[in-house]
């Protein structure tokens, strides 16, 4: 195999190598080795995830999410989005479409450089978990919206130490073995929120989150019973807008909208993921 063409994606942010794998163009390759290779930043073309577009019989088509590490994810809403515009503009599917991932079908409408989806229904809401980190008591709620998530209120978005504590959150015994994806809010004005996330598989801090920007808008939907929609401030600026209906403590009909970027298009020569 000597080339495999591509696309960088960014979702507010949140970038993405994508590749279309209808053909299996990567069946004979080491696949977690490739994934680690060609995200690496300045060595290869980088990425926070990477996206393979396959095939379906049921929907328009199937995805395999994994991070940067090489870990498989169950969800992602930044790259979910940018799957959605993928398959559009290369024909795979039409601007309103279903496509599989390993937490349920995710539906989605293809807007210009806008996506909507609709988010897998979320669970397991605890509203009060607390864990001492750093000789600290710290008060967290944790929900899954796709992808395990913890969700901390801070007053002061700027100066929380999001890779410090968030390592210290992701790796503790309350959410062994897999771990958890550690989000900050802090209240804007109106009803919007700022967020920073540590992302589970990236193992840093990432300019954007989907799953975590549902999660701490519907943890702060269940936690002060404020109204949707709630816009999310992302570390990259951009904004997320999270769509919801809550019943008690129950949340559905979950819909995230933000863009979806081609940056570029490309071909992955060997150098970028065999050195």
């Amino acid at each position: 195999m000597e080339s495999i063409h591509f696309y960088k994606m960014s979702g507010s942010g949140n970038d993405f190598i994508v590749i279309d794998n209808r053909e299996r163009v990567l069946a004979d390759v080491d696949l977690a080795g490739f994934i680690k290779n060609v995200c690496r930043r300045k060595l290869s073309v980088g990425a926070d995830g990477l996206i393979l577009i396959e095939k379906s019989e049921e929907m328009d088509f199937q995805w395999r999410f994994y991070n940067s590490d090489g870990s498989r994810a169950e969800m992602c809403g930044n790259g979910a989005r940018c799957a959605a515009r993928f398959a559009f503009l290369n024909g795979i599917a039409g601007p309103e479409l279903v496509f599989g991932t390993d937490a349920g079908p995710i539906r989605a409408m293809v807007m210009k450089a806008q996506v909507k989806i609709r988010m897998p229904e979320p669970y397991d809401y605890q509203p009060m978990v607390s864990l001492q980190i750093n000789g600290d008591r710290i008060n967290l709620s944790t929900i899954n919206t796709g992808v395990p998530h913890a969700v901390i209120a801070v007053d002061d978005i700027e100066g929380v130490d999001v890779i410090g504590i968030g390592r210290k959150v992701r790796e503790h015994a309350e959410f062994a073995p897999a771990g958890t994806n550690v989000n900050f809010i802090a209240p804007e004005k109106g009803s919007s929120l700022s967020i920073r996330t540590y992302e589970r598989g990236v193992e840093d801090e990432t300019l954007a989150c989907g799953t975590g920007s549902v999660a701490g808008a519907l943890v702060h939907a269940l936690n002060t019973r404020a109204t949707s929609p709630i816009d999310l401030i992302t570390r990259s600026g951009s904004r997320l807008t999270i769509h919801y209906k809550i019943d008690g403590k129950i949340c559905s009909a979950v819909d995230m909208e933000g863009d979806a970027r081609v940056i570029y298009s490309g071909t992955l020569t060997p150098d970028a993921w065999r050195y």
